[in-house]
Parts: C-alpha cells; structure tokens; sequence
C-alpha cells in the first residue's frame, strides 16, 4: 500500500441520511425555504459541510461537523423539514471527508 498525499487530509465528520415522506415531494413546498436558509446559516458557521437531495426525494444527505452522533442527529431533527414531517427517519454514520491541504487551491 502507498502512503497517503501530502496535500490531503481526512477530516472526521458525520454523514446524515434524511429519509422523506412518501409525499415529500409536495409537502416540502411550503418548508423548503426555511429549510435552505437554515442549511446555509449552518454553512456559514462551519457545521454543515455539504447539503443535497436525490432527484427521486427519496432522501437528502447531510455531511456535518459534530462532536458525536446525538449531536449530529439533534441537528437533522431540528430542521423544519423533520418537525413537518417531511423527513420521516434520520440516520448518522461517521464519515471521513478528504480534504485538499497545503499547496495551492486550499
């Protein structure tokens, strides 16, 4: 086996698995801007690191910073979308994020 880059490190975080309702695809619509907003407001503070959903909206994938998986948990059931019932199930796992570090473009 090689040793690994230099210029990359692998960060510890958390991936969440969001599962949506059957219906989500309608019942997110009144939701879906504070929703975002909130998402971005975790970006600018350094928590989430990337935020999406599958075209099917069968799930969205969250890959945030936390101390542990309650802590990463507490932040997907605090969304709107899970006091709404958008989402129906939250999952956590922990996730090693490569970064690009050193050198240029980091």
């Amino acid at each position: 086996m090689t040793d690994p880059p230099t210029n990359a490190t692998i960060e510890p975080t958390w991936l969440i698995e969001a599962t949506y309702a059957p219906d989500a695809a309608e019942t997110r619509v009144p939701f879906r801007g504070r929703h975002l907003a909130r998402l971005v407001e975790l970006m600018d503070a350094g928590i989430v690191v990337a935020a999406g959903a599958f075209a099917d909206v069968s799930a969205s994938i969250v890959v945030v910073r936390a101390a542990d998986e309650q802590a990463a948990l507490d932040i997907a059931r605090n969304d709107i979308y899970m006091s709404n019932g958008v989402w129906v199930e939250v999952r956590a796992r922990p996730f090693g994020l490569v970064l690009r570090s050193g050198g240029a473009g980091s």
